[in-house]
């Protein structure tokens, strides 16, 4: 799905940013803080800039993801996380018709996927490709949850799109579910309770109030996203690339646990699992094996009690004093 916008704010976008960041519902992640009024203003990120190319790519999965959570001795992998690394895919074809639309009309461009100060859902809602949820996610009436957003940033003067209106009604299915109530209120998202952030952006140990709730999720959480009613209308995603590897579909605890650095980077490598690490990874495995309540798990867990990395041996206690006795 390609859209246009013009290269402008959208209504709002900066103060919703300051906000947020004044209210430190960002967590740890500071590169929010850093260039934060270059990232709520196109212009301000390149003042050359006329109109914008937004890209929504669908990635749709071919199962439930939700159903995964109720296997206890298996890990839950987030939908986007189960196939490529989206932003080498994307990126691929955002620079194709940027090399086209610079070789053959002599425009500037400039491509962004997910790696520089855009905001990128306020942009795809002005450019007419979704609106931003009461979850603060995306929502597609074409693809439901489940679109990848990249852009082109171009020096030609393109049509606008209209922008997408708000199609979410009374309903708030998204913020129900919601395992660690994340959600302040409709539109409003605390990164500091959200599982996503939790065991992708945070890098020391996780709160204790949080871990029961987190199950088995390993890598994100898709609840609020694969709840949402708009699915009806969301198809399984055309690229190959996004289907989910069968390895990580269902990965059983007990191997996960046993993974050293070259093994894990072995597994994920090409994968967005990879950027976090061995550590941080086995650190959510051991949470879910601590929630699995799986006396056979606990073998895997004691064997990390000497590991090397004293995050994953402060929760590799935590997930035994958790697990029935196994002997």
């Amino acid at each position: 799905m390609v859209r246009f916008a013009k290269a402008e704010a959208a209504p709002q976008a900066a103060t919703r940013l300051q906000t947020y960041l004044g209210q430190g519902r960002h967590g740890t992640m500071d590169w929010m803080e850093r260039n934060a009024g270059r990232r709520a203003d196109p212009l301000a990120l390149w003042p050359e800039a006329k109109s914008i190319v937004v890209l929504g790519t669908n990635y749709g999965p071919a199962h439930d993801p939700l159903e995964v959570l109720a296997h206890k001795n298996v890990g839950a992998v987030s939908v986007y996380a189960q196939g490529a690394d989206y932003h080498g895919v994307v990126k691929a074809r955002l620079k194709r018709v940027a090399s086209w639309m610079a070789a053959d009309f002599k425009a500037d461009v400039k491509v962004f996927v997910d790696t520089a100060p855009v905001l990128e859902k306020p942009l795809a809602q002005s450019a007419g490709i979704g609106w931003q949820g009461k979850h603060t996610n995306l929502v597609s009436r074409d693809f439901g949850s489940w679109l990848f957003l990249g852009s082109i940033f171009t020096t030609l003067d393109l049509p606008a799109d209209a922008a997408e209106t708000d199609h979410c009604g009374q309903c708030h299915a998204c913020l129900d579910i919601c395992p660690t109530a994340a959600f302040p209120a409709p539109y409003q998202l605390d990164a500091r309770r959200c599982i996503s952030y939790l065991t992708i952006e945070h890098k020391d140990q996780i709160p204790e109030e949080f871990r029961a709730a987190i199950g088995n999720r390993i890598y994100g959480c898709d609840d609020c996203l694969a709840v949402c009613p708009w699915n009806k209308f969301a198809q399984v995603a055309r690229e190959s690339r996004f289907h989910a590897r069968a390895e990580l579909q269902r990965p059983r605890l007990a191997d996960l646990a046993a993974l050293d650095d070259p093994a894990f980077r072995e597994m994920f490598s090409g994968s967005p699992v990879k950027r976090i690490g061995r550590d941080r990874f086995v650190r959510n495995v051991l949470i879910a094996i601590g929630n699995s309540g799986d006396a056979t798990l606990a073998p895997a867990a004691r064997g990390l009690l000497d590991d090397a990395s004293p995050l994953v041996r402060e929760i590799a206690q935590w997930a035994l004093s958790r697990l029935p006795d196994d002997g």
